[in-house]
């Protein structure tokens, strides 16, 4: 297996009923509980060593209501017992940053077995709770690239037991897991390991292991499609082993299916070709992928949770180079589906590759087409790292878009996508001008000049990456990169009224 795919991350995650025994205890390396918070002092006299917690929880609250206490218990492991407090409310994205923050003080080097018990909360807000600990527990365990002389040892954890919990109940959780923990860890390989030539023959080996069908348009057949706008970022590479992969997935069974269509960004690294970078704009710049990683860890979510649908995940690899071939401003070329097109700035170049990505997606008619992109630096302006934009040529959309990302815990926010910021983008010369010379409500232009490349009886929906990365980590996951779309992706489309609202009019 090729040291660019993760390893499968092997936690066992089993369903226990009832709850912890003195017995069970003492098998535990560590536990995780999560008490109702609106009576700490009620709901500590249930636990063992009820006097230790509430001595605890007196000293933690002085700093903060809902402190995290964390203990040994007396047992034969000394078992390491953290207790975290359920406040009234909580959206998802809350409970996922507390079960993060649980879980980083449980997994302590040694700790191979986890419990989880959610006490005295109504089913609903329980099984969210144990979700939510079960996803961060499968994101901290989640190995990630290192090249270092001596490495930093893995995570010990082996399985998780989820006390309350029906079997299958975390399923999807797992596929997310799984989806997410790939999508991280492409993002995080260095660029001279995952160039765009390596992350071809690496999708082509994941796809000979997960069972998808695998096509690669390199430049020869981007150049006879009329690819243009694609092959004038790729100009510049010391190579030609850029191109667009295509990959198939088939769900089992008989019966008519949703086809899906996945599209992301793959510039592998991005230097801003001649309009070049400075310094600190290019420093994460390998990171310029993580869309296409996004939408390939959805594809294998997807895949991994047997969700009865049909996925062709289309991903745009290429670099953006700097040299004397490198595309100019003023260049005019045309795309894929004959929109011509009027360069202003090299460093635009995201937009480019996906216009004929997009192009090609859209000509097979899916039931709904999503693309991923660390896109702009306007998007993170408008709403820092914390949420990532959402864009769509169907505004009734909206209020679901928002909804299952309030639901899931990864935050979109929904931009305008009137006809009017089309204004801003007329050419003199061409069709559609790339950009503006400006910054101005940049995220919302270059998703208007991306649907030039949708066609209209298409449902499309554009994620702009502005969560993507966020230092100390997002949510359930701990690492810079957070892979963040996979879950909402995942959640989106099992989403029944997202899925009728794609069957209305346009």
């Amino acid at each position: 297996m090729s040291r660019l795919l993760p390893p499968d991350l092997k936690v066992d995650v089993r369903a226990r009923s009832g709850h912890p025994t003195p017995a069970g205890l003492g098998r535990a390396d560590a536990i995780v509980i999560v008490l109702d918070g609106s009576d700490p002092d009620h709901a500590l006299a249930r636990l063992p060593e009820a006097e230790l917690w509430r001595k605890l929880y007196r000293a933690g609250r002085r700093a903060t209501p809902h402190p995290l206490l964390v203990a040994r218990l007396p047992t034969a492991r000394h078992t390491l017992a953290v207790v975290s407090f359920a406040k009234a409310g909580h959206t998802g994205f809350e409970r996922l940053e507390a079960a993060r923050k649980a879980i980083a003080e449980a997994l302590k080097p040694g700790v191979a077995l986890l419990q989880v018990y959610v006490e005295g909360l109504a089913a609903g807000d329980a099984l969210g709770w144990r979700e939510a600990l079960v996803s961060a527990a499968l994101a901290a365990a989640a190995p990630m690239p290192q090249r270092k002389a001596k490495a930093t040892p893995a995570c010990d954890l082996r399985a998780v037991e989820v006390f309350g919990a029906r079997r299958g109940e975390f399923s999807a959780s797992i596929a997310a897991a799984a989806g997410n923990h790939l999508a991280r860890w492409l993002t995080a390989l260095p660029p001279n390991e995952l160039d765009c030539v390596n992350y071809g023959r690496t999708l082509r080996e994941l796809a000979r292991r997960e069972g998808w069908s695998f096509r690669f348009y390199d430049e020869r057949a981007l150049s006879r499609l009329g690819a243009g706008a694609f092959l004038a970022v790729a100009r510049a590479n010391a190579h030609r082993g850029a191109g667009i992969v295509r990959l198939r997935y088939r769900a089992t069974g008989r019966g008519a299916r949703p086809r899906i269509g996945l599209v992301g960004k793959g510039i592998c690294f991005d230097t801003g070709g001649i309009n070049l970078k400075a310094h600190k704009s290019m420093y994460m710049m390998h990171g310029d992928m993580q869309g296409s990683a996004v939408a390939v860890g959805t594809l294998l979510a997807l895949a991994r949770g047997a969700v009865r649908v049909d996925v062709d995940c289309w991903v745009a690899l290429t670099e953006n180079e700097i040299g004397p071939r490198a595309y100019r401003p003023q260049e005019v070329v045309r795309a894929s589906n004959g929109v011509t097109i009027q360069v202003v700035h090299s460093d635009a170049e995201g937009r480019m590759v996906l216009a004929d990505t997009l192009a090609l997606a859209s000509r097979e008619k899916p039931r709904v087409l999503l693309d991923f992109a660390t896109l702009t630096g306007a998007c993170v302006n408008a709403l820092t790292d914390r949420y990532s934009g959402a864009f769509t040529n169907r505004a009734r959309l909206h209020e679901r878009l928002q909804e299952v990302g309030r639901e899931c815990g990864e935050r979109v926010w929904c931009f305008p996508m009137d006809e009017d910021f089309d204004a801003e983008l007329e050419s003199p010369i061409a069709d559609v001008m790339q950009c503006t010379m400006d910054s101005k409500g940049d995220h919302i232009l270059a998703a208007r000049f991306l649907s030039r490349f949708v066609a209209k009886d298409v449902p499309w929906v554009h994620l702009d990456l502005s969560a993507a990365e966020h230092k100390g980590g997002l949510a359930h996951v701990p690492t810079e990169f957070t892979g963040f779309g996979v879950r909402y992706a995942q959640r989106l489309l099992a989403d029944e009224a997202f899925q009728s609202q794609l069957e209305e009019p346009a």
